[in-house]
Parts: C-alpha cells; structure tokens; sequence
C-alpha cells in the first residue's frame, strides 16, 4: 500500500474526529442538545463520548510510525523529542484554560484556574505511552496494554472508586496533587456538586493502555503494508475482540468515559479500529476520496485546529448568543438553530484548515 494512501485513511479518520470535537463542544446553547451530541451522564456512552477516544487512539498509531524513524531505540534524541513534545502538548493546553480564564475573569480568582484538560490527557497519555514503545519488545505491547488495564480495573475496584463521588481514588488523587479548586466540578446524582475532573490524572492510566492499542494497530499496518487486504482483516477482527470483550466485561466494570474505565478503553478502541478498517476499505481498495478532502484538512493539521476552535469559541461567546437568538432559532428552533450554530463553527474552523491544506502547510509540535 503507498504511504499516502495510508495516511490519508488516517488523516480522515483524525479528521472526523477533531471535526466531531468542535461540533459537540460548541453548540449554541447547551440548554438546547440533542441527546446524541451530548455525554452520558455517568455510565455508558453516547457519539459524543466516542470522539475524543477515536482521536487518542488515531494518536497511538501515528505514535508507531513517527518512533519508527529512530527504530524504536532509547536514545538521547528519541527520549528528547518525546519529553518535548510532551511537555508543549501540556502547556498549550494548559495556555487555552489560562486564555479562556483571563477572558472571563481577568486577573483575578486564579485560585479557581484549572490545570487538566484534553490537551494535558493527550500530552500525558502520548508521553507514557512512547516511552513504553521504545522501552519493550513490541510482541508484548498487547500484554502490557492488557495488564495496565487489569491494573486499573482492580485500582478502581478495591477501592471503590466506580462511582461519582468525592471519596473515591480519582478524585483524592487529583485533590491531593492539583488542588480541589483547581479541578473540574460534576454533579452527583443528589444534586450535590463536587470537584470531580474526567480529565484526571490516576484516569490517565487507561489512556496509556490507550494509545498502546493504537500503537499495536500501526505495527499491524507496518507489518502488513504489502497486503491491503490483510491489513483490514486483521484490524477489523482485533476490533470486534476488543468491541466484545468490552461490551462483555461491563457487567463487572462499567463503560465509563468520566474515569476512563477499562472497558471504556476495549469499546472505544474495537470501534475505532473497525472504524479504521472501514475508512481504508472505502479509501484504499475502493478509491472512493472524492468526500475526504474536508475531513483531510482537519486531519493534517488537528491540534492546531482543536487549539483554533478553542480561542475562537472564546472570541466569540457573545456574538455567538446573539447569531444564534436572533437568526438560527426562528429560522430552526430551539434545538436546530443550536446544532445550525455547531455547524457554522465547524466550517468557520474549516476554512483556514482548508487553506492550509491546500498550501500543503503542516503545523506540527
């Protein structure tokens, strides 16, 4: 299979779902969403909790190709990039809660700042993870994925850490080491809200053993890169095995994307590798690209335009009330004209991620 062919089955499936991301985290009134464009409120997913998760594990098997240019070896430089590029993935996202802070609140109340964040998940989860692939034998990144995840459960479990509340491990961890009032507040069943971030660090353990499953899923393209069609078997069966074993095993351990279960790991990751094994199917054997290139544009450039999407949000927060009042809501509703909003945002996003696509400009960190 050519390289470009196979990054751009990659790139659109990372392009879904940064798109996906900017559409469910800007309507145009959170009063007014359609279930399927919300997150669950505890237990089990909806799409919504489907495309951050397609997006960590898109991120593992780019992992596996961009350490395959040092062969996977520990070395000074290898070690450096990762740590680099860790440590700025943090940073911008820690920037984009210190940007929308000043703009909300100036400078003042910092003791309420919060310090995790998608960006901070993917920085962490991108840096354990590659630090593990140069560290083993790739024979054993499944066993190491499974027995993280086994880890986790049995963390979670023995300590009682499966519900939303202020005692459990989660929740302690993060009070004790980023602060209570540094954190993301969630409301408990009995209306009582408490400090709670999904984003957490002990729930970065799952994502590990989720960009590992990503990383497994590269070796397998790799590996396979002569045979197209061995490709997509073996990734579309790893993915019902991982669908099913998650979908199985959530009676003793819930699908949860809040703590970031294990389960939550097997699910997303079986969907999004059957996901994956459908986009080269359609894009690779078929040849049918024509629809790819606006997903394509998100794709080549996706923190970038996650990053963009965030500060425009901001930008725009009291334009945004009066477009979507005043002339999506007579002209939709309540519910259409805050879903018409979320899709002007993502073309407004679009159009410079277009023009750099189509300038071939790549930013990367």
């Amino acid at each position: 299979m050519a390289q470009t062919s196979r990054l751009l089955s990659l790139d659109v499936m990372r392009g879904i779902t940064i798109s996906g991301m900017i559409l469910v985290n800007d309507p145009g009134s959170w009063t007014y969403v359609y279930a399927p464009l919300r997150h669950a409120q505890w237990n089990g997913f909806t799409p919504t909790d489907l495309v951050f998760p397609f997006f960590m594990f898109i991120m593992g098997v780019s992992m596996f190709f961009s350490l395959r240019k040092y062969n996977f070896e520990w070395s000074a430089e290898s070690v450096k990039k990762i740590v680099r590029r860790t440590i700025v993935i943090f940073l911008v996202g820690f920037g984009l809660n210190l940007f929308n802070h000043l703009w909300n609140h100036g400078f003042s109340d910092f003791e309420h700042l919060r310090i995790l964040g998608v960006m901070q998940r993917l920085a962490l989860a991108y840096g354990f993870g590659s630090l593990i692939g140069l560290c083993i034998n790739h024979k054993y990144i499944l066993h190491t994925a499974v027995g993280i995840l086994i880890f986790y459960w049995a963390l979670l479990g023995f300590t009682g850490s499966m519900d939303l509340s202020p005692e459990s491990i989660i929740a302690a961890v993060d009070r004790a080491i980023v602060g209570e009032s540094h954190m993301y507040t969630d409301t408990m069943a009995d209306g009582t809200v408490i400090a709670f971030d999904p984003e957490g660090l002990l729930s970065c353990i799952g994502s590990i053993a989720h960009v590992l499953f990503g990383f497994y899923v590269g070796k397998v393209i790799i590996d396979s890169k002569k045979d197209i069609e061995l490709i997509i078997r073996r990734i579309f069966i790893f993915g019902t095995l991982l669908l099913f074993a998650g979908l199985l095993l959530s009676y003793g351990c819930p699908i949860n994307k809040k703590i970031w279960s294990s389960t939550f790991v097997l699910t997303t990751c079986g969907l999004g590798s059957l996901l994956l094994a459908i986009l080269i199917w359609i894009i690779d054997i078929n040849k049918k690209k024509r629809w790819t290139m606006f997903f394509e544009s998100f794709g080549i450039n996706p923190l970038y335009l996650y990053v963009q999407a965030a500060i425009v949000a901001t930008l725009l927060g009291g334009i945004q009330g009066y477009v979507y009042s005043d002339v999506f809501v007579p002209l939709f509703g309540d519910y259409g004209g805050s879903l018409a909003w979320a899709i002007f945002f993502v073309l407004l996003n679009w159009v410079p991620g277009y023009v750099l696509y189509k300038k071939k400009i790549y930013i990367k960190i």
